[in-house]
């Protein structure tokens, strides 16, 4: 009881809902001259957000994102699959980390709970969707995306992700893209959900391969399964590998 209290007083108070969504202005149409100080002016204000997500998450080692549906229901079969799965990914010994919102979000969050592990909301500023769940310990709130997505990448060892939407896809194409690059190693991507995800994996196989667009590595760089387990055992086995090559790197 103590710890969950202890862990309770860390949690970050977001500021109101604004009634202009601060990456909606940043991305609007070029601002005329007269309006060129206070876009100058944000540049710093999303510093100040970046120094904020760092020093809040800055003891947070190791751990997973888990991403998912917001509209995922609680008698949904992934449902109870993400609060499983984070579950045993806690017990392992990892923190979640989730979007901080309903649906597979707060499945993911509740595992953690379950496990006793830190349970952390990322979550974004918007005019839905957008309510902390209540099993986050640990939460702030971003005005922008890019920021997020840095936190998410930052302060994770694997993305694990549930079936979902437009938002889900955008993360687990950012992912595929930085290992495609070589700006992240070492890091699985694991989709859990063969039917939901299955269409996706052909398609990437007939079409975008096919067309010589990626290579086989990109494709076999996607795990994708339907046991809680085998995503445990998966994240874990990268981990003690990424320690590994780390402990050889330093040595060398």
């Amino acid at each position: 009881m103590e710890r969950k209290q202890q862990r309770k007083q860390e949690i970050h108070i977001p500021p109101k809902p604004r009634e202009a969504l601060e990456d909606r202005k940043l991305l609007d149409h070029p601002a005329p001259a007269a309006r060129l100080q206070s876009e100058s002016w944000r540049v710093l204000r999303i510093t100040s957000e970046f120094v904020a997500g760092f020093e809040h998450l800055a003891d947070v080692y190791p751990a997973v994102s888990i991403f998912g549906s917001a509209r995922t229901k609680l008698s949904n079969k992934y449902y109870d699959a993400a609060v499983r799965t984070a579950e045993l990914i806690g017990k392992a010994g990892f923190a979640i980390i989730t979007g901080g919102g309903p649906g597979i979000m707060e499945a993911a969050n509740k595992g953690a709970r379950l496990a006793g592990v830190l349970s952390i909301g990322c979550n974004i500023e918007l005019p839905f969707e957008q309510k902390i769940n209540k099993y986050v310990d640990r939460e702030m709130t971003f005005r922008y995306f890019f920021v997020r997505k840095m936190m998410f990448v930052k302060y994770s060892e694997a993305f694990i992700t549930f079936p979902g939407g437009f938002g889900t896809l955008d993360e687990l194409m950012g992912a595929l893209t930085l290992i495609q690059t070589k700006k992240i190693t070492n890091f699985p991507v694991i989709l859990f959900g063969k039917d939901y995800w299955g269409g996706l994996i052909d398609w990437l196989r007939e079409q975008v391969l096919a067309a010589n667009n990626i290579k086989q590595e990109d494709v076999d760089s996607i795990r994708i399964v339907d046991d809680p387990k085998r995503v445990r055992d998966i994240v874990v086995e990268f981990h003690e590998r990424a320690k590994t090559m780390k402990t050889d790197e330093d040595e060398s």
